[in-house]
């Protein structure tokens, strides 16, 4: 296994991770559950982790990926700049996530508070990491491209005509 593999492997992790622990977080606070509460707290925690592993993984991934035929240099760039700005976010989640396990054990009070942020941190994290995904699966995933991708229908109509 190398390092391409374990970025594929790994990029999921924050995607559905950031999305379910936002789930998992609302249902606490509408429950008024603290242990649903730090249970998201922690799927938020080894969200921002994988995103750590991802990055990191990432310049691996790149050196392999691209000299191959079909990838564009400037799509990697694009997907390696937004994955800062998702990396970011996702380390203030993790950080602030275990912040709210200890504050939900130590001081039920203000539990309610920080779940909040918390819950409005995680929905800004899940669209970052989100559109990195969607980036970087337009490294080897040209369909996804909308401006390149014809309808094929449309296309069948032009080779019909000629």
């Amino acid at each position: 296994m190398n390092q391409v593999h374990i970025h594929l492997l790994i990029t999921h992790l924050p995607i559905f991770g950031s999305m379910l622990g936002a789930f998992v977080l609302a249902y606490g606070i509408f429950s008024k559950s603290n242990q649903t509460k730090i249970a998201a707290y922690s799927l938020f925690t080894i969200s921002s982790i994988g995103a750590s592993i991802a990055y990191l993984t990432g310049e691996g991934a790149e050196e392999r990926v691209e000299d191959l035929q079909g990838v564009v240099e400037a799509t990697i760039k694009q997907h390696e700049e937004f994955a800062m700005f998702a990396l970011i976010s996702l380390i203030i989640l993790g950080l602030i996530s275990i912040l709210g396990i200890f504050q939900t054990i130590k001081k039920p009070l203000l539990t309610k508070s920080i779940a909040f942020v918390i819950l409005f941190i995680s929905v800004i994290s899940f669209g970052l990491v989100a559109r990195t995904g969607y980036l970087g699966g337009q490294i080897r995933h040209t369909e996804l491209n909308s401006t390149t991708t014809e309808n094929p229908t449309q296309q069948e109509k032009v080779d019909d005509e000629d």
